[in-house]
C-alpha cells in the first residue's frame, strides 16, 4: 500500500511540475529574449558610425621570418624502381 502512495504522490507531484513550467517557461524565454534584444540594440547604438569606402583593420597578423619563406620545403631523395 505503501508503495502505491508512494507512486500516486510522485506522479502527481510530476504532473505539477509539467504545468508550472509550462506556464512559467515561456515567460521565462521571453524575457530573456527582450533582455538580449535591448543589450543588442545599445551595442549598435553605442558603435559610431562609419565613413563609406574606411576599412578598420583590428588585427594584423604577424609575418614569418624571410628564412622560411626562402625554403621551398624538404627534399626527398629517391630511386625509381622498374
Amino acid at each position: 500500500m505503501a508503495l502505491i502512495k508512494f507512486l500516486f504522490i510522485t506522479i502527481c507531484v510530476l504532473w505539477l511540475l509539467k504545468m508550472v513550467a509550462r506556464l512559467l517557461l515561456p515567460m521565462l524565454f521571453q524575457s530573456m529574449i527582450k533582455k538580449a534584444q535591448n543589450h543588442a540594440s545599445q551595442h549598435y547604438q553605442q558603435q559610431p558610425p562609419r565613413q563609406e569606402g574606411k576599412i578598420k583593420i583590428d588585427f594584423i597578423p604577424p609575418r614569418p621570418k624571410e628564412e622560411k619563406l626562402n625554403k621551398a620545403g624538404d627534399f626527398v631523395e629517391y630511386e625509381e624502381v622498374k
